[in-house]
């Protein structure tokens, strides 16, 4: 998750606060000494306490399908060892305040696209049919249409038309939509039992 890391304008330097808040990191900022909830994003304690950080849009993938796709990329080297985690564990969860469905990554890598509507938004939650380790969350609302999603034969193609659509950008590569973009949407990783803590009336996707 990459949350935009300022209130009002003013650019905070946030540090890790050290303990954890529903069995999730908690941060600190340096400017006011608030303390925040990382998969929320929400200031729990201090000065600031009840303000919201803007989730951004993200794609989660393995290092090493992100450089076959983005080959200039430049990352920081830092050692760490292995966490541990597989992408299997984890929710996808799609928060847009009214309404949270969180979908799990196993059921989204079997369905390849889930087409879905949360809080009114038509959404699409795609594991690349070329590569089930890298997943995003697309909008399917294009000008006045909505479009439905398919894989077929290792493309995501929309089902009217037929085009292609790379599945990580959004973009349509070829077809009667050639050009066209479908957004790429917020969304947060989440345990399984961490998830009823921070969305305790979110929603679980089954097929």
């Amino acid at each position: 998750m990459v949350h935009r890391r300022s209130i009002d304008g003013q650019a905070l330097v946030f540090g890790n606060q050290g303990a954890l808040w529903g069995n999730a990191m908690t941060w600190w900022d340096h400017d006011t000494g608030s303390i925040w909830s990382q998969p929320l994003g929400e200031a729990i304690a201090g000065p600031l306490k009840g303000a919201t950080l803007d989730l951004l849009p993200v794609a989660f993938t393995t290092w090493g399908a992100w450089l076959d796709a983005n080959p200039e990329t430049l990352a920081l080297i830092a050692p760490a060892g292995n966490s541990g985690f597989d992408l299997e564990d984890f929710l996808i969860v799609v928060d847009f305040d009214s309404e949270t469905v969180a979908y799990p990554v196993t059921e989204v890598q079997r369905q390849t696209v889930i087409n879905d509507e949360v809080a009114g938004v038509p959404v699409a939650i795609i594991a690349d049919p070329a590569d089930p380790q890298r997943w995003v969350v697309l909008s399917r609302q294009l000008d006045n249409e909505v479009v439905e999603l398919e894989a077929v034969d290792d493309e995501l193609r929309d089902v009217r038309t037929g085009t292609v659509w790379d599945p990580v950008r959004g973009l349509a590569l070829s077809g009667e939509l050639d050009g066209e973009v479908l957004n790429l949407l917020p969304a947060i990783t989440s345990f399984p039992g961490d998830y009823p803590t921070f969305w305790p009336d979110g929603a679980i996707w089954t097929p």
